[in-house]
Parts: C-alpha cells; structure tokens; sequence
C-alpha cells in the first residue's frame, strides 16, 4: 500500500566546502531514500550541490520554481553549516514549507541526546544541539532513512522520527535492506564525478553497514544503525556493481563498508566478484576498507583475484599509549603485519592515520612519523581529531574544571586526557581535514601539546613522510560555479539539478 504522501519531494544535498574536491563520491544515503520514494511513485527533485561554489543561488532559483512543498537535506556534522544556510533560504522564499534533516549529524546528535536523558544529564550538550536543531527544521529523521522518509513527510508527523533503535518497524535488517532498490544514480549528473583506481573509472557501493568496534574517536559508538552490522547478500551486491558495469560503463568499485573484513561470508562475496567478472569477460579494480587486526593472508589473497588493488586501513597511530587510549583494539605489531600482508598479496596500502588523542605528545607523534616510515604505506592522511556528538570522546567529556567553554574526555584505564573547545556545528566546520600542506585547524589540545602545536606536529608529519616515501600532495579540484544570468542555465544546471520522469 503507497504511503499516504505529497505526490513530489525535493531532496538536497548540500555542498561539502571543508574538501579539496567534492565531485569524488556521490553521497549515496539521499539517493538510496530517494530510490525509496520513486519505487511508490514518487516524483523526486534531487539538487545535488556537491562542489557548487554558489550553492544559495541555486538553491534560491530551485525554490522559486519547484513544484514541491516539502524539501529533504541531508548532513554530515561537517556539512551542518551548509545546511543551516540552505534552511534559511528555502524558509526566506517559502515559509510554509516543511524541511526534514537527515543523515548522519542528527543521528549522532540524537544518540549523544538519548544518552544524557538517560542519564539524567540536564542541560547536556548534546541536549543542547537536539533542541538547535528541532528549532531549525520541522522534522528529524534519525537513523535508516530509506522508510523513515515517509512518516517524515506525513501531515502531522512527530518532530523526530527515530529510526536509529532495533526495536523500531523502520530499522532496515539484512533481508529488507537487501530488498532495497539501488540507490537512484540516476537523479545525478553521475559523469561529473570523477574517481579512478589505478586510472580505471570508478563509482562506489556500500554491501554493509554498521561497525562493532568501540574506537573513543568513532561516531556512532551508542547508535545502533552504525553500531549494528546488517548486510546485504552476496548476490545482491554483486547484482549491484554488475547494474553499475552495464548501465554508467564503469569498472571500478570503491566498497565504502566500514570494513569489509568483519562480514563473516567475506570470501564468498569476493569469490563471487571473481566469478562475476569471468562470465562477462571483464576486469574490475576495486578499493574498501579493512580492519587490521582480522585481515588474513586468505583474505588478501581473495581480494586481489576479486580485482582490488588498494585498501585503506584506520591504523590511526604508531604509538602503543595512543592505541590504548583510543580503545583501538589493534596493536602496532598487527598494524605492521597488516601491511605486509597486503604487499605479499599485491595490494596497496591508503594508512588513514590521525593526531590529538588522549596523551598526544611530541613523542607519541614522532612514534607515528617512524612506524610510517618503517611499514611505507602506498599512500596515507594524517588529520586532526575533531569531537563529534556520538562519539565517547563527546559523549563521556565533562566541563573543564578551570577553562570556559572547554571540555575534557578522560580515558579511564591510563588517565590520558583529551581537552576540547566548544563548537557550534551549525556554524563551523573548519576543523574537518583541510589542504594537507599546511591547511588544517584543530580544536582539541592534549595536557601535553596546545592546539597550534597539533597542527604544526600534523604538518611536520606530512611533510616528513611524503618527502622520505615520495607520496604527492593531493592537488584538490577547484569548485564550480552555478551560471543562471539571463536565464541561461545552461549544462551546469543539469548538473546539479535532476527530476524523476
């Protein structure tokens, strides 16, 4: 039975201006919701405002026109400022329509927020930030947004739809989620987004969700829907990548699970890719995530005959106090063999490494620079901890005892402390990556390293190890404008801008 909804919704994504080039990967939770509503029949506005350097000026000219009266965005923490602005534009131009939030930011905020009542936290950040936001937008969704959508768009619909609980008819399971439509590639301008593996033009996919793990810098930690591992079968995600080979050409796959190893029927599905490939007579390049401390030489071995080429593992840091402390449950020991598993196997190594943990120091960082150096990963980041809502080192800091508008998470086990500055995410969002020569910020500092010396101890770290590993500086991409004088929308409009036929 079609849900009792508007015939039409726009759904927008908004631009993330924190990255050196947004045209990369297509934000695929908006369009598998969108997908969702077109199955009932739904007429979807998708505004894609990835890399939109005017982005208000287009969402001002879509307003003005669209025939829909309820209008869908969805965020990330670092995208929330975005978001606010778009808000206020559609609100300037139409003060009767209904706006819903979701994504990722409302679902740690409400995580972080059920946790405070839990715990009898009055007046909490997290508190604080779900009140921000239910005054901002009319409806919340929190948690799998594919059916949510609909109690979303209801008249009358609650002021938080929750269905980021197990317990809750709209939180996705393995067989619903794989019953799914693909996400709706269509309503974007997929040939604007350029991402290669090994030069092979590639498009991503996500088989899983959820990670079990309890990292103390990791969204999600309290949140089922990102706690939770629900998988698609095997055969569905291979039906995926098969429709993406035979409707876009692509043969390249970026897997964005957060890490393909804790799938218990992992080997089946690379097996299935290989298998995949030899009966359509093609060769893929693939790319995913790993955790180190489960990979395995079969595994290795498994992904290379599927078509990957590269994995990418959080190995975070080379210091055994900062492993601790970030709960990391992975030593330096199995992040070594890690790699050298992958150089038997013919993979290459992205080593996603991160500054300004609990007890970060001088010597915990130089630590990090020498395991860099001795493992010699293919590629690596290196950026700065930022405390997102639903993450324990948000969730479990408590005010700094002497400093204003700090705040200070303790590691239980050692005592290392994390001190943080108070930010409005609605309105900053310069402490998420930045040019990696000599563009980051941070608003965290250790009882060791102030937050002027973390940025000076991550570029040291940068530059340190790309000159000894001759690894380039990623150049970014400029952002694109959108033209709409004289009414001349020209081929930038269809870039951003897609309708459901």
């Amino acid at each position: 039975m079609k849900p009792d909804i508007p015939e039409r919704v726009c759904l927008i994504t908004p631009p993330s201006i924190f990255l050196l080039d947004e045209r990369v990967f297509m934000t695929l939770g908006i369009l598998k919701v969108a997908a969702n509503l077109e199955r009932f029949g739904v007429i979807v506005e998708m505004l894609d405002l990835s890399g939109v350097e005017n982005y208000l000026v287009a969402v001002g000219d879509h307003v003005r026109s669209s025939a829909a009266n309820i209008f869908g965005i969805t965020a990330t923490t670092p995208i929330m400022p975005a978001a606010a602005l778009i808000t206020k534009t559609i609100r300037e131009i139409r003060p009767n329509a209904k706006i819903i939030l979701g994504g990722p930011h409302i679902t740690l905020v409400n995580a972080a927020y059920k946790r405070e009542i839990r715990v009898g936290l009055v007046g909490g950040r997290a508190i604080k930030a779900m009140l921000q936001a239910e005054e901002m937008f009319d409806v919340l969704v929190a948690g799998d947004g594919e059916e949510a959508i609909f109690a979303a768009c209801q008249d009358g619909s609650p002021k938080l739809v929750d269905a980021d609980d197990s317990r809750s008819p709209l939180f996705l399971d393995n067989g619903r989620l794989t019953a799914l439509p693909f996400p709706a590639r269509h309503l974007v301008d997929v040939s604007s987004y350029h991402y290669s593996i090994d030069g092979v033009p590639t498009l991503s996919l996500i088989a899983q969700l959820g990670c079990p793990f309890g990292c103390g810098f990791c969204g999600g930690r309290s949140s089922p829907m990102l706690r939770r591992i629900r998988m698609r079968t095997s055969e569905n995600v291979v039906a995926e990548m098969v429709h993406l080979y035979r409707i876009y050409g692509v043969t390249g796959f970026m897997m964005y699970d957060d890490e393909l190893n804790v799938n218990p029927k992992m080997i089946e599905l690379m097996n299935l890719i290989e298998k995949t490939q030899k009966n359509l007579g093609v060769e893929w390049r693939l790319r995913g995530f790993i955790k180190s401390q489960l990979f395995t030489d079969e595994q290795a071995a498994a992904m290379y005959r599927a078509g990957f080429r590269w994995i990418l593992v959080g190995f975070e840091s080379g210091s055994p106090r900062i492993l601790q402390n970030i709960n990391k449950q992975a030593t330096r020991e199995e992040n070594s063999r890690c790699v050298q598993i992958a150089k038997r196997h013919g993979l290459k190594v992205k080593a996603l490494m991160s500054i300004g943990h609990p007890g970060e120091g001088r010597d915990t960082i130089a630590e990090t620079t020498a395991w860099l150096l001795k493992a010699k990963p293919d590629d690596f980041d290196a950026t700065i901890i930022t405390c997102y809502c639903g993450t324990p080192y948000y969730d479990e800091a408590v005010s700094h005892e002497r400093l204003p508008g700090v705040w200070t998470y303790t590691y239980k086990r050692t005592g290392d402390k994390l001190h943080q500055y108070e930010v409005d995410y609605t309105k900053v969002a310069d402490y998420y990556k930045g040019d990696p020569d000599g563009g980051y910020k941070a608003y965290v500092f250790t009882d060791f390293l102030t937050s002027k010396e973390l940025v000076s101890e991550r570029d040291n770290v940068e530059r340190t190890v790309r000159a000894a590993l001759n690894i380039p500086f990623n150049p970014g991409a400029p952002a694109i404008r959108y033209e709409h004088s004289m009414g001349q929308m020209g081929v930038l409009q269809s870039n951003i801008l897609r309708v459901s036929k």
